[in-house]
């Protein structure tokens, strides 16, 4: 009797970094998330890092839940809290490479402060913002990206309050890599999601990302097919661009690229630094030896 032999089925790369004992995930069709995760994953195999090198640390939303499905050490914290949890994590292990995933409301509402400060410290995290305008989890309220003029529960008239650049916020407060892209350029993330890994400082990358269930459908956008049309038409790259001018807008042009790329030392760098500076002068001899 000839034995029939089953070709072995292709392993999928991304796999060894997922926890698929809790999948499904909780997303809903249509978002924007789960592309980006598959970015990060494959980000994580062009990189080559140690898997047992690598930390992922999330606050509170949707976005937050990613740090649960990635087989790595993981830390799901407190609302806005994921980059002071990061921040600590990096300075007690330098030789860790913690990457801050999670979304527009909690890095930048009730995380703002520490965003802007971990940036102005220059720690060294990859903090990755799927901003996807509105508060995903909780009902649909009004975010600190929501487009001027777009419906949210607590905005039902339209949103009347000037949004964040995001970029421009990160550039200005000191990160030393800066970059945009949509869920449609999933080539693109990945690339600057490498970039990162092999990065020193605060680097981040603000990725828009389709909320079909609330965000567009309040705002009478489509779904998520829709959105993804939408960023394919409307964005443009422009590496190097001024985060000044790269403001969004409720429908219009989407820029996107690599905006910043730059180096300093970062917050432990300019610590060991002070460290020896100051025992070098402590300890010199007659004459500054």
């Amino acid at each position: 009797m000839t034995e029939i032999v089953v070709a072995d089925q292709p392993v999928n790369p991304v796999e060894p970094f997922l926890r698929g004992d809790r999948m499904p995930h909780i997303w809903c069709p249509g978002c924007g998330i789960g592309t980006t995760v598959n970015c990060f994953a494959r980000a994580l195999v062009e990189s080559k890092l140690p898997p047992d090198k690598v930390a992922i640390v999330s606050g509170i939303g949707c976005t937050g839940r990613v740090a649960g499905y990635m087989k790595l050490d993981s830390f799901h914290t407190t609302h806005g809290r994921a980059i002071p949890f990061a921040t600590g994590l990096k300075l007690a292990n330098p030789e860790l490479t913690v990457v801050v995933y999670s979304g527009d409301g909690d890095l930048i509402a009730i995380g703002g402060n520490h965003f802007i400060h971990a940036a102005r410290r220059n720690a060294d995290l990859k903090v990755i913002c799927v901003n996807n305008f509105t508060y995903g989890m909780t009902g649909g309220q009004v975010a600190p990206t929501t487009p001027l003029g777009a419906l949210a529960t607590t905005t039902p008239y339209g949103c009347f309050e000037q949004p964040f650049n995001l970029p421009f916020l990160a550039e200005s407060s000191g990160a030393v890599y800066v970059a945009r892209w949509t869920a449609f350029h999933v080539r693109h993330i990945t690339h600057s999601m490498v970039e990162v890994l092999n990065k020193k400082g605060f680097c981040f990358i603000e990725i828009l990302a389709p909320c079909p269930t609330l965000y567009q459908r309040r705002n009478r956008l489509g779904d998520g097919l829709d959105t993804m049309k939408y960023y394919k038409q409307k964005s443009v790259i422009k590496n190097g661009a001024s985060t000044k001018d790269v403001q969004l807008n409720l429908q219009g042009e989407i820029t996107v690229g690599r905006f910043l790329d730059i180096e300093r030392p970062s917050l432990k760098q300019a610590m060991d630094q002070q460290l020896q500076d100051t025992l070098g002068s402590r300890y010199a001899g007659p004459g500054g030896r």
